[in-house]
């Protein structure tokens, strides 16, 4: 199936792609480390059904140098002893934030709880925009019909304000 719509090929949709990758590049440069941003955005991307998604944070955490057995088991993170306790803190307040509606307390005083003890607040704040960024961009997949399996790490790159 096709994709529904070209956002970068239309001025209004381009700006807003522009802008939404901006944002993105902040969380990209900032001290929360590229793996566990990947993970994160790997598994709210899996939550979301958006294969393009999953396509580019699979690629990019590969290209960063994580494990082919970690990224295999990113989806049943709660079973698996591969995950650092600040990966799991994060990967719980990507699944609470990215599962609002079926969880009537969003996210927990205990995720909480594990996000601040292992992220200063700089990371804290990449962090929660991270889990917002990466829904509206699953969202923006899902809803255009954007297709996994064809995306090259670094292809973002080339995208300017």
């Amino acid at each position: 199936m096709e994709p529904r719509f070209n956002l970068l090929a239309n001025e209004i949709g381009s700006k807003i792609a522009k802008r939404t990758y901006s944002v993105s590049q902040v969380i990209e440069q900032s001290s929360l480390p590229k793996i566990t941003q990947e993970l994160v955005s790997l598994r709210a991307s899996q939550i979301n059904g958006c294969g393009f998604c999953v396509d580019v944070h699979t690629k990019e955490a590969a290209a960063a140098g994580e494990s082919t057995v970690k990224l295999s088991l990113v989806a049943a993170w709660r079973h698996a002893t591969v995950f650092t306790e600040a990966e799991q803190a994060a990967l719980a307040l990507a699944e609470e934030g990215t599962r609002l509606a079926d969880a009537h307390q969003g996210v927990s005083d205990e995720t909480w709880a594990q996000v601040r003890k292992h992220y200063d607040d700089d990371q804290v704040a990449a962090l929660v925009a991270l889990v917002a960024m990466i829904n509206a961009a699953n969202r923006f997949g899902v809803i255009l019909n954007n297709q996994g399996g064809s995306y090259q790490p670094g292809a973002f790159t080339s995208m300017t304000n």
